[in-house]
């Protein structure tokens, strides 16, 4: 039996870093358990009533944010305060399938592309691998805005 799997990311601050990366991946924040959110209700603020309402102190507000994938498809990723920052290399990263069947010159500008735009988010470029056929199609290392490295593939 497969099982499902959910990604856990350490943050400094889980909101923002939760907010990036809906953004890359796609992704909604879900809304507050028994909470019915109206269409276009920011499930953000949601999150800030409910816990208000739970008696959680503002301080205590942003430990913890989930982004899910809203067709149901992909692991909910999901975000959590730690105290210590980031210190070395990722011994896991995501790739991002950011030029899926694309090949050579076209597949690297739709990698360039993708890479623009999530600079402008707030990612820091890393590098970028030229394609070496037949082993890699070529691919551009980035860091998420708290240093976390994944690939746009």
């Amino acid at each position: 039996m497969s099982r499902r799997v959910q990604i856990t990311v350490d943050a400094r601050d889980p909101r923002a870093l939760s907010i990036f990366w809906r953004e890359v991946l796609g992704y909604v924040h879900p809304g507050p358990p028994g909470v019915d959110l109206l269409a276009g209700a920011d499930p953000l603020a949601a999150w800030d009533e409910f816990l208000a309402r739970l008696g959680v102190p503002p301080e205590q507000r942003n430990t913890r944010s989930a982004i899910e994938d809203p067709d149901g498809q992909g692991p909910r990723v999901f975000f959590q305060q730690v105290p210590e920052d980031k210190v070395a290399k990722n011994r896991v990263h995501l790739d991002v399938r950011a030029a899926p069947g694309l090949q050579g010159e076209q597949r690297m500008a739709a990698l360039e592309a993708e890479c623009a735009r999530l600079v402008a988010l707030g990612a820091t470029r890393l590098s970028r691998f030229e394609p070496q056929p037949p082993m890699s199609a070529g691919h551009i290392v980035l860091a998420d805005p708290e240093g976390n490295e994944f690939c746009l593939d």
